[in-house]
């Protein structure tokens, strides 16, 4: 399972071509898809990013939590998974992050790789800073409604 954590800044070259942080291709199952899965936020101005196996699991869970004809079904299945990209990694690490993505979070010369533990966004920075506070003083008034982390015997940590 990965574990994407921390916040890089990368250039972005005129291709469309980014780095992905080291970190987190580390990150990334050593067998399987060797690259990353994004999609546009359907509620934000950023791209989702996981592993292969992240949206096995999110495809098993559209499928299997909703009726297979339902609005939500279609809804959730449209909003990421058929606006999903499965992007490869080149020798150095690179992606080329597709236009409609680029477009979508209003990355041009810069983007920053924000890991949120199973996933991760891709911002345009100065977007992400003004989000960044706003999730901050959010879980602030939050904090006090967390369960306490109990350490499991088995050391999964749940």
């Amino acid at each position: 399972m990965s574990l994407f954590l921390s916040t890089t800044t990368n250039r972005v070259d005129r291709k469309g071509r980014i780095s992905i942080p080291a970190n987190f291709r580390a990150s990334l199952p050593a067998q399987g898809y060797q690259g990353v899965v994004l999609y546009p936020s359907f509620k934000r101005p950023c791209i989702h990013g996981a592993d292969m196996g992240f949206f096995e699991q999110l495809s098993d869970s559209i499928h299997g939590d909703f009726g297979l004809f339902s609005d939500a079904h279609e809804a959730l299945a449209n909003a990421t998974l058929a606006e999903s990209f499965q992007l490869s990694f080149d020798p150095e690490g690179r992606v080329t992050l597709p236009r409609e993505l680029l477009n979508h979070a209003g990355i041009t010369d810069q983007a920053s790789f924000v890991g949120l533990g199973r996933t991760f966004q891709i911002w345009n920075p100065e977007a992400y800073q003004a989000h960044r506070l706003k999730q901050r003083q959010l879980a602030e008034q939050e904090a006090a409604n967390l369960k306490p982390v109990i350490r499991r015997s088995d050391g999964s940590g749940q």
